[in-house]
Order: structure tokens, then sequence, then C-alpha cells
């Protein structure tokens, strides 16, 4: 099973990404996907999740500004991140876990993906 994370890059404050996550050998409309960020120096945190019956969860500090979404079709799952801050900065990583209950507890997560670098400038 591999999971990949893509979108991330340099941006402005206030500014706008789409983060992805796909996978092979795992079909992640059948999971849980979080996706979790670690900053420089700080502990990896979770940040969104969607579960496999469409139940999402976001840490206050993105409610509002962050959308996770699912596209079935394509089996594969977005961040999508608005009004970004520079405290937004940190490397970006989804993970999947099953049964497809949505949490931000790492354990949770069986298997996680390289993350992508989200840098977010003043």
């Amino acid at each position: 099973v591999q999971l990949q994370a893509s979108g991330g890059g340099s941006v402005q404050t206030e500014d706008s990404l789409r983060l992805s996550c796909g996978a092979s050998g795992l079909i992640l409309n059948n999971v849980a996907v979080g996706w979790f960020r670690q900053a420089p120096g700080k502990e990896r945190e979770g940040v969104s999740c969607i579960g496999n019956n469409g139940f999402t969860s976001y840490r206050d500090s993105v409610k509002g500004r962050f959308v996770v979404s699912r596209d079935v079709a394509k089996d594969t799952v977005y961040l999508q991140m608005n009004s970004l801050k520079p405290e937004d900065t940190a490397v970006y990583f989804c993970a999947a876990a099953s049964p497809g209950l949505c949490g931000f507890s790492s354990a949770r997560y069986d298997y996680w993906g390289q993350g992508t670098l989200v840098t977010v400038s003043s």
C-alpha cells in the first residue's frame, strides 16, 4: 500500500492550495483518510479527516478555512485550504485508517504517505 500526498507549494497569506491524496493497493473510498501536518520543531497534529461514511472533522484552527472532500470516481481525497496563514506552514501528510472512522489519533491510521510541503509567507 502506498499513499501519496501532493499539491503543496509556496504561497502568500490568504492564498489557497488544494492538496490531493491518492493511493495504490488500497481503495480510499473504503477507509477514513486523515490529513496531518508537522511544522518545523513541532509535533505532528491532525488537521482534518473524512470517514468512509462522509463524516468530516477539523481542528479548530482550520475550521471555516479548510475543506476535506472525496472524489469517489477518482478514489482521491482532497484538502482545500483557503485563507492560508503563515502558521499553516508545515509538511502535510495523508493517512488511511480502516475501519473507516474519522479521528485525529495517529495510532488510528494504518498507512501513511510521504508529505507535501506547504509554505505560507506573509
